[in-house]
């Protein structure tokens, strides 16, 4: 029905929902179909507490080996964080986050980092974006994401280490707090 719908082939469908199967976004039902994966709280607090150390060791190692246009590029999207809270412009908040994290991944040059970091942003943002109007203070969200950009942009491993960390506070408490919306 897919393939038929968006005229492409049945193997690209096939891939793509096996990858979002992969990233756990949806679930392959043998002989009866494909849904969309429930949203979970207990499973994204989980979720959070392996991403914690990863996207630690993300911060501070782009804080590290960023070169000068990555650092420059940091800098930009610390502003662009900082202008969207203001703003309360989700659209461009969503849009900075997904440029960010891929800076991230780059900017670390570390394969191994990037793979696994791949599919908790997938689930991260899904969560996110799911809950943020109900639980979340997007201005705040936007600034702590700034202040990690602002410390990998000054090459301060140290302090991208404990901006992620008061984010992740931040994503935790949201987190949580989602179990009274």
């Amino acid at each position: 029905m897919l393939s038929e719908r968006l005229g492409i082939g049945r193997t690209p469908i096939r891939e793509a929902l096996q990858r979002l199967a992969r990233e756990r976004l949806v679930t392959i039902l043998p002989r009866r179909g494909v849904v969309v994966s429930a949203i979970d709280v207990a499973a994204q607090l989980r979720l959070l507490e392996v991403r914690r150390e990863l996207e630690r060791l993300v911060a501070r190692g782009a804080a590290r080996r960023a070169d000068e246009d990555e650092r420059e590029r940091f800098g930009e999207l610390a502003r662009q964080f900082e202008k969207a809270g203001r703003a309360g412009d989700d659209k461009t908040f969503m849009r900075t986050d997904r440029e960010f994290n891929e800076l991230c991944l780059a900017a670390v040059k570390n394969e191994f980092a990037a793979g696994a970091m791949g599919l908790m942003n997938s689930l991260s943002r899904r969560f996110w974006f799911h809950h943020y109007k109900q639980a979340a203070d997007m201005p705040e969200t936007a600034k702590l994401h700034a202040d990690i950009a602002r410390a990998i942009a000054d090459a301060d491993e140290k302090e991208a280490g404990a901006a992620l960390d008061r984010l992740l506070d931040n994503i935790q408490a949201f987190t949580r707090a989602t179990l009274g919306v």
